[in-house]
This record gives structure tokens, sequence and C-alpha cells, in this order.
């Protein structure tokens, strides 16, 4: 069975929540789609098919119901949502515009212009005055060429079989404006006046609400901006300036103090401190030396670097950062589900209603104007637009801020589930501390020389951190050490290395309870005595016995405890889980304000711990960024992943930290919670809007111009009340 993927397309032509219902439902019946997901705001829909998906006939089904998609293939530059609604903004902007200079006097005639005589016996006294004349001339243009879209969708619903907001629109200034002409010659009151506001306020909503949308999704754009426009690359010798993306892996670019990095590399001359802000959100400048891996986009401060391409185009940090936020934008949040089903018939109700209305007024004996009057306010007072914007602008909004931040969520669902977060789990290397261990101390009984010469060796074939201090440790001490080594790792205990005729054990001290080895005396104080400072202890030995003990530090990153105190003060208990002994790891969390210590676990059983807090009735999300780390992110109900770590940690992660500050972990929790909230106020608004608004205008409550400003500045709250979290801050 091929493996599924996931196809993206541009859409044209939605102009509401029900129409992206109305597509996902026609994409997801679909030979070969597994699921259909479209966001109105950004106007794209993401396909998730069989490898032998047949595009063109997706285009095809589309494009029947009346819109259009096109698909994006990998690598294309997608137009970016806010360019696009900068340029609808523009549009609607001219067509308001217009609406409004022809609908002023129209306003002025209808309210201070001369009335019409009334009838006798059912005939006219007088023909239409000159103001209906003029009313009539300048109402044509605004229904029919400035509010010309709302007819022309409307239409192309209509001939696909159904029903749109242009619907409702179309429908409702049809309405007016046809009653309005028979009434000039009936000699009874016209509104064109009515028809004019309606189109006019319709448009200024539009314009608002494209204004909105386009600084909602201002986060990728500017991402997108970020790059480099040109990059210095050594070319037969002599330094040429190209596009970056002439640039391929293994091509060595120069970059000046001040300039940015074009594309991802490796460093092979030079050191420089580099801001990598745009990555990690951090504003400290980051060391770097040949050896060291730097990323397109970010600055460097000082020096200059000769760096060898390893990643240009798609295959850029950059890029995956922005193809991340981009995939938790067109995911759907399940608190969604009910205003789609609700969107999805929200249209040929209304207008049912709408019916309903107009017959129940002309049974009751209103006058024909009358009931018109406050049929065509039900049909402007809706708004399913209110409900489709609801969780999307929020969503694209929270999850561009957390970019911002350095917090990349990788679906929509984490928002979500972040509010159930009842305990926070950290990993303690890596994410805790630094990650960066080196030799601290040791007591040898022998020659120190030859005990670090042995033991420095079987490390040095390890490539575990502390292994690496421990020969590192060795050669700053000038001790020469050998490759001829054969090694067996015991996860959670230590190695075991035979240097020519000798096997040379290093591990904790159940390792050499184990295999029977002795622990003199003094060495057993000594590791007590560097587990009390929270340093990692450990023996190692041959031929029976130890002969050396050795503590290896980890930091404690400073932002660890703010971390531990915000979740707390957030209602959010945190715990520690570590493969280090107890005495070290409690040492640590006394450290960083923990209490709650898992010690000694080994490295597969971090999950069980996970599922262990799960069976007390605990909402878990845990912390951690190595490839052990890998199976309690994916167990955990909110895993978040140190985005320094493994690749296979940061793919088990819901959240993806872009530094290794624990306190963005923090961060990260409360943006989602934060976000999540918006959402759930939005869509109270939107349902109470709605719940509210169709009463009061059936019962002849509401003008058709008043319900028509209410419908406009509807949609427009919901994407003003996400925008607020563009200045969400972590709480201090």
């Amino acid at each position: 069975m091929p493996d599924p993927s996931s196809v993206s397309f541009d859409v044209t032509g939605m102009t509401c929540a029900s129409c992206a219902v109305r597509i996902e439902r026609v994409l997801g019946r679909q030979p070969g789609v597994e699921e259909a997901v479209v966001s109105f705001p950004a106007q794209e829909a993401r396909v998730k098919a069989a490898a032998d998906l047949d595009v063109a006939a997706l285009e095809h089904a589309v494009a029947r119901i009346g819109y259009t998609i096109h698909a994006i293939a990998p690598g294309d530059e997608r137009v970016a949502p806010s360019v696009r609604h900068a340029g609808e903004a523009a549009a609607q902007r001219r067509n308001l515009i217009g609406a409004a200079l022809l609908t002023l006097p129209v306003m002025l005639l209808g309210m201070f212009g001369p009335r019409p005589m009334g009838t006798m016996d059912g005939m006219p006294v007088a023909g239409p005055e000159w103001s209906e004349w003029v009313q009539l001339m300048l109402t044509i243009p605004v229904m029919f060429v400035f509010g010309a879209q709302f007819h022309r969708n409307a239409w192309r619903r209509l001939r696909a079989g159904g029903a749109g907001m242009d619907t409702l629109i179309s429908v409702g200034t049809l309405a007016a404006f046809g009653y309005s002409l028979w009434a000039m010659f009936s000699g009874t009151h016209v509104f064109f006046e009515t028809a004019g506001v309606i189109i006019t306020l319709i448009l200024a909503g539009r314009f608002l609400e494209a204004r909105a949308k386009g600084r909602a999704s201002e986060a990728v754009t500017r991402l997108l901006e970020l790059g480099a426009k040109q990059a210095r690359v050594v070319r037969g010798g002599e330094l040429v300036m190209v596009d970056p993306i002439t640039l391929a892996p293994g091509d060595r670019i120069v970059v000046l103090a001040g300039e940015k990095i074009p594309v991802d590399g490796r460093i092979v001359a030079g050191t420089s401190s580099v801001d990598e802000a745009m990555l990690t959100g951090e504003s400290a400048p980051v060391e770097h030396r040949p050896g060291d891996t730097v990323y397109g986009a970010t600055v460097n401060q000082e020096g200059r670097l000769e760096i060898e391409v390893t990643g240009v185009g798609p295959n850029t940090m950059l890029s995956q950062i922005v193809r991340m936020v981009e995939d938790a934008q067109a995911t759907k949040a399940p608190i969604q589900d009910l205003a789609d089903r609700v969107s999805g018939v929200f249209v040929p109700v209304v207008i049912g209603i709408a019916v309903a209305v107009l017959a129940g007024w002309l049974i009751a004996g209103a006058e024909t104007g009358e009931a018109v009057r406050n049929a065509v306010a039900v049909l402007i007072i809706a708004c399913p637009c209110a409900l489709g914007l609801a969780t999307p602008t929020g969503i694209m909004v929270g999850s561009g801020r957390g970019a911002e931040l350095g917090v990349l969520f990788k679906d929509a669902e984490v928002f979500e589930r972040s509010r159930d977060i009842d305990t926070v789990v950290f990993d303690k290397t890596g994410t805790l501390t630094r990650g960066a261990m080196t030799l601290a101390d040791l007591e040898v009984i022998g020659d120190e020389h030859e005990f670090l010469r042995r033991v420095g060796s079987v490390e040095a074939a390890s490539s575990h951190p502390i292994g690496k201090a421990v020969a590192l440790g060795a050669e700053e001490r000038s001790v020469e050490l050998t490759t001829d080594v054969e090694t067996e790792t015991l996860p959670g205990r230590g190695v075991i290395g035979r240097i020519a005729e000798t096997t040379v054990v290093v591990g904790n001290a159940k390792l050499f309870a184990d295999r029977g080895l002795v622990v003199p005396a003094a060495l057993s104080e000594a590791v007590d005595r560097y587990e009390a400072r929270g340093h990692t202890a450990f023996l190692a030995g041959w031929d029976g016995e130890a002969r050396g003990a050795l503590a290896v530090a980890d930091t404690v990153r400073p932002s660890s405890a703010e971390a531990v105190a915000r979740l707390g003060r957030a209602g959010i208990a945190t715990a520690l889980v570590t493969g280090d002994n107890r005495r070290t790891a409690e040492a640590i969390a006394a450290q960083v304000g923990i209490s709650d210590v898992m010690a000694e676990v080994m490295p597969g059983e971090k999950a069980a711990e996970i599922v262990r807090l799960q069976g007390a009735g605990r909402t878990v999300a845990f912390v951690g960024d190595g490839i052990n780390d890998a199976p309690a992110l994916a167990g955990a109900d909110l895993g978040i992943a140190i985005g320094t770590g493994t690749d296979i940690a940061i793919e088990s992660g819901d959240i993806v930290l872009m530094s290794g500050d624990p306190a963005l972990a923090a961060t990260g929790i409360e943006l989602a919670r934060a976000t999540f909230r918006t959402i759930r106020q939005n869509l109270f608004w939107a349902f109470a809007y709605n719940a509210a608004a169709i009463p009061l205008a059936g019962a002849g409550l509401l003008d058709p111009m008043i319900a028509a400003g209410a419908m406009a500045l509807s949609s427009v709250s919901v994407v003003g009340n996400s925008l607020r979290l563009r200045r969400f801050g972590p709480v201090s």
C-alpha cells in the first residue's frame, strides 16, 4: 500500500466558511483522498492522499462546484497569505470608495428628498419623483459594478447547486433593489439607500477583514523575507555575487561582518558571533568556530566566515520552519468541528428563515415594504464568516507568534491539548542542563597518567556525552589515547572496553557490584563527595578492582529555574527524570526548584514513567532532546522537543523549541493556552452574535442597514480578537 502523501492547493473563489466546508466535503469524497482540510483565511487546501492521487480530477471536481484550486508542486514558492490579502484589501478599498461616493447622495435623497404622493383607487397619483430616478441611477453602479462580486459569486454557487455568504448578500440587496423598482411605479416609498448602504458597509467589512487577515498571516511572510538576497561564492578562485538559490551543497561561500548568512552550512574558516534570534528567539549572539553549523538568514556579527554549503532552498532550516508553521495553520483543532457543521447548513437555513419572516409579516397584515425589509435584515445580519474565521485566525496568529518566539507547533490540536496539561516532566541532560559535560574531578589509586590513558581511550570510543567529557579531559592533561579499543556499551550502567589484554570497566557502582569488582573505601567516599556536589560520579578499573573515581559536571541552564517557576505559577506540577543516580539528580532538581525526582531510570524506562503518571490521573507534557527521549515524547499527552537535539526527538514532539532554553517550554504552553482561549472567545461571540441577531432582525427590530454594519463588524471583531495574540509575551 503506498505511503500517504500531502498535496497542497491554492484555492480561489472562497468568500466564507461555508465555501471552505463545501470544498472540503467534495475533496474528501474523491478516490484516493484520506483527508482534506481547507483553510478559509489562508485560501489553501491540504489533501492527504495515496501517492497515485489524480490531481487533475480533484481540480475538476472542485471546479464543478464553482471554485478553483491549483496544486502547488513541492519546492514551488506559494504566494504568502499576507501578500494575497494585501491585494484583496487593495481591490476592496477601490470598490468601497466608489460605492461610498455614490451611496452618500442616495442616502441624503432617501432621507430628505421629495416623497411620492401616494395612490388613489389603487392607481398612483403621480409618476416617480426626480429624486427616485437619481437614486436609481446612482444605485445601479453600486449594485452591479462595485458590488458585482456578490452577485457573480452567488450565481456561480447557484449554477453549482450551492449557496454561500455572497448568496445571502445578493438575495438581500436584489430584494431591496427590486422592491424599490416596483415601489417607484406604485407610488410607495422606495429604499434604494438600503441596497446601496448594505453593499457599501459589507465592502467596508471585506476591506477591513482582508487587511486584518493579512496582519494575521504576516508571521510567515516575515519569515520568508528574512533570507539573504545575494551570496558571495568562490567560483574559479574568485568571489562572485549570486542568487542564493543557485548555490549547491559543497559550494564555498564567504560572509563578512554584518551580512546575513544566505544558506545553511558548516564553517570551514573563521570565528564569529552569530545573531540567531530569527531561529531561536534568543537575543544573545552565539559564538561559532570552524566545524560549527550555521543557518541561513542568521546574521554574522563580526569577522569573516568561510562556509561550506550544506542546505539550500527548501532544505534550509528557515524553509523547514516556514513549512512547519504553514502545516500547523493548515490543520484544524477539534473545537472547529461544531462550527464547520453549522457553517455547512447555515446559508440554506437562513434563507428559509428569511422566507418564513417575509410570509409571517405579510400574513400578520404588515405592508409589503416592511415585510421585505425585515426579511432582508435577516439575510444580511447572518454571518457564517465569523464562525469560519474564529478558529483558523486564532491558529494562524498563535502559530505565527510562536515562530517569532522560537516555538513551533506541529498542528492545531496542540492548542486544545495544552489546556489540560497539569504536569511537565523534564529530562535532565541537555534540557535542564547544558549537556556539555567536562571532567571536573578524579581520584586515582596508582598512576594517574596510565589511568586516564586507559579510561580515556575506552570513553573516546563512546558517543555518550560523559565519555566525550572524560576523553577530552584526558587530552587536556596531555594524555595520548589509543584508538585500538573494542567496546561494549551497557545502557544506563556504563561501558566495557578491551585494550590489548586488559578489560577496562567504566560505570556506576551498580555495574561494579554486578560484576563483583572490589571498590576501595576511599573511592566510594570520593563518589559520595562528588554526588553531593551535584556531579555525575562513576568508577573505573580493571583486573577485578576499581582504580579510580571520576566526576563530570554539567552546568544547569540559567533559565531552568525560571521555567519551573513559571509553570508552577500556572498551576502545573514539574518533575525530573534522569538516568543519573538519585543524589546527583536531587542536587540538580534542588537548584531549579523541582521536588519530584525520578532517578536511575534506564533509557527505555522513561516512557514507562510517563505512562505511570498518566495512570495516576495526570495529563503529562514531556520535555526532552535525545534519541532515548523519543518514546517518552511520543507517549506523553504533549511532547515538547528541544530543537537543538536529535532529529528523531524533534519528529516525535508536538512542540519544537528552536533553542535549548527550557523557559521556551513554559512559553509554548502559555502561548498554546492563550491561543485556545482566544479561539473559544471567537466561537462564543460568533455563535452568540448569530443566535441573538437573527431573531432580532426577524422581529423587525433591526434596520437592514444597521444589520449590514453589524454583519461587517462581526468578522472584523473575530479577526481583531485573534490579532491580540501578536502582542503575547512570556508570563513573568
